[in-house]
């Protein structure tokens, strides 16, 4: 029988330790729905139906769910790429109406641009930046960040002669090089080998250890999520509402030995899949027509 996982409302995780003291939200979902239109069939399909939800400075927010429950969606209109149909999403109370440079997004497909080396994909997110960095203060900003995703060296390598980790890093370093408040990223280690999966998250813990920004963190992998958040957001098949959020207790660094064989971790882990079992289990029924 799965264990109950505690709610981030249960007061013994909200006392004068807790995270969430005292915090105001960084970025609010209120009853968000969404989808898509299309006009010549005169159809909607409805990705997300009143998704409410708060994200913490400095939390590490993974979203899981089955495919196309509106993850994506979700994260796309964060970004400011696309509009909600109802409801509002604010970043520090501002309506959000379009991208901005407080946001960063990491993709999974890499998205880096193949004319260009290492050192200018980096640059590329700086050079509309108002006021522009100086030549001397560009270059220790890329520096910087290629020193944290380990790319020192490959400043003038192009990206047909990198791994996939390493064309990943490169997207994962322009998103950190403009220093933005909230890094949304979907799916960014999903293409990448287990081996190499695994060695980018324990990197990444270390290199938001150190940066403090907020994540919005999007993953099909259970292990991922644990691994990785401080709370855990089960989304329910299409049209996607959130089905629980589960608070990750377990210590800090994730990586550090002994700490993915704490019965704990296996808990929380299953209590996740046990979620995303019923959700599949419940559309299954539902398309049979049951």
């Amino acid at each position: 029988m799965t264990q109950a996982v505690p709610s981030i409302t249960d007061p013994a995780l909200l006392g004068d330790g807790g995270t969430l003291t005292g915090r105001k939200p960084l970025i609010e979902i209120r009853n968000v729905s969404a989808g898509y239109e299309n006009k010549r069939a005169k159809t909607r399909l409805i990705a997300l139906r009143d998704v409410t939800l708060e994200v913490y400075p400095g939390e590490f927010l993974a979203i899981v769910g089955p495919s196309g429950c509106g993850k994506t969606t979700l994260i796309n209109m964060i970004a400011g790429f696309m509009k909600p149909l109802e409801g509002t999403i604010t970043v520090r109370g501002e309506k959000v109406d379009g991208p901005s440079a407080d946001r960063a997004m990491v993709f999974q497909d890499y998205a880096v641009l193949p004319w260009r080396t290492v050192y200018n994909n980096v640059k590329f997110a700086l050079e509309n930046r108002r006021p522009r960095p100086n030549k001397d203060e560009l270059a220790t900003r890329i520096a910087k960040v290629l020193a944290m995703v380990g790319l020192s060296g490959f400043e003038q390598s192009y990206p047909y002669e990198l791994s996939g980790g390493m064309r990943q890093r490169v997207g994962i370093a322009r998103a950190l090089v403009s220093d933005p408040e909230i890094l949304l990223m979907d799916e960014p280690f999903g293409a990448v080998d287990a081996m190499t999966r695994e060695a980018m998250q324990a990197e990444f813990e270390k290199i938001i250890a150190e940066t403090g920004q907020t994540v919005f963190f999007i993953t099909h992998s259970i292990d991922e999520a644990v691994a990785l958040a401080d709370r855990v957001v089960v989304v329910s098949s299409r049209p996607g509402h959130i089905k629980e959020i589960v608070d990750i207790d377990l210590p800090r660094s994730r990586f550090a030995e002994g700490v993915k064989s704490n019965p704990r971790f296996g808990e929380l882990r299953e209590h996740i899949w046990g979620l995303l079992q019923a959700e599949a289990l419940g559309a299954k029924i539902g398309g049979a027509g049951v």
